[in-house]
């Protein structure tokens, strides 16, 4: 959500200061068929690389599916 819908595109690259590649871990969630779903306005209006693609596997969403797939989840991670 927001501007975390960068971490789908290509193009967002993790600062050498992390310790963490974000848009990596995404990346081995979708080879391991785990669903990744991107807010659907946020990719319209949030982040820096704005109407860039985003890379296979991370689907556009919605708020709906957001709180269905809450509603279903016995676990919720954030990041």
């Amino acid at each position: 959500m927001n501007n975390a819908v960068d971490l789908a595109r290509e193009s967002c690259v993790a600062p050498e200061t992390y310790d963490q590649d974000l848009k990596q871990m995404l990346k081995e969630l979708i080879h391991l068929g785990i669903s990744v779903e991107v807010c659907g306005s946020c990719m319209a209006r949030c982040g820096i690389y704005k109407n860039e693609a985003y890379y296979k596997g991370a689907h556009a969403s919605t708020m709906k599916k957001l709180a269905e797939w809450i509603n279903t989840s016995n676990k919720v991670l954030t990041f």
